[in-house]
C-alpha cells in the first residue's frame, strides 16, 4: 500500500476511538462517500495497516485476567535469532502483544493469566521454550490505570 493520506489517517483515528463506529458516521466525518470509506477500509485491511478489531474489557468488571509485562532478553540479536523468535511468539494466543525494544531487553509480551498458577504453565510451556531466550522477567499488573482507548474510564 502507498502511505496514507490524510483521509486514510483521519479513519484510523476515528477506528481507534470507536471500532464500531458505523461505516456511514465515519464517512460523514471525514468527508467522503460511505462507499468511498469502505473501500479505503478494505485497502487498509488488505494491506494489513488494519490488522483486526477487539473489545476492551474491563478486567475488574468481568474478572477475566490479570496482565503479565514480560521482558525478554535473547541470546543474539541477529536477524535470524529475532526472526526465529517472532515466528515462534505468533504461534501461542496466549501472547496477547509483543513489542521489539530498544532499552534493557529485546522484547516486551504481554499476557493475561487468571491466576499466578496459569501463568507457571505459560511459563513453562511458552516462555522458556521460546528459541533463543537468555532471560526471562515478569511483572504481574495491579490494576489498568488507562487503557488505549481515549473515552475509557478507571
Amino acid at each position: 500500500m502507498t502511505s496514507l493520506d490524510a483521509i486514510d489517517r483521519n479513519i484510523l483515528r476515528i477506528l481507534r476511538i470507536n471500532a464500531r463506529t458505523s461505516n456511514a458516521a465515519i464517512a460523514e466525518e471525514v468527508g467522503i462517500s460511505p462507499s468511498s470509506c469502505l473501500r479505503r477500509v478494505k485497502i487498509m485491511e488488505d494491506a494489513g495497516v488494519i490488522r483486526g478489531y477487539t473489545a476492551l474489557v474491563d478486567t475488574a468488571s468481568a474478572d477475566v485476567s490479570i496482565a503479565v509485562i514480560i521482558n525478554i532478553t535473547l541470546e543474539r540479536q541477529t536477524e535470524e535469532h529475532l526472526n526465529r523468535f517472532e515466528a515462534a511468539v505468533r504461534r501461542y494466543p496466549e501472547i496477547r502483544e509483543c513489542f521489539l525494544m530498544t532499552g534493557g531487553s529485546d522484547y516486551l509480551l504481554r499476557v493475561e493469566v487468571a491466576n499466578a498458577g496459569e501463568f507457571e504453565r505459560i511459563h513453562k510451556e511458552i516462555l522458556s521454550k521460546l528459541p533463543g531466550v537468555l532471560r526471562i522477567h515478569s511483572s504481574f499488573s495491579i490494576r489498568n490505570v488507562l487503557a488505549s482507548h481515549p473515552n475509557s474510564r478507571r
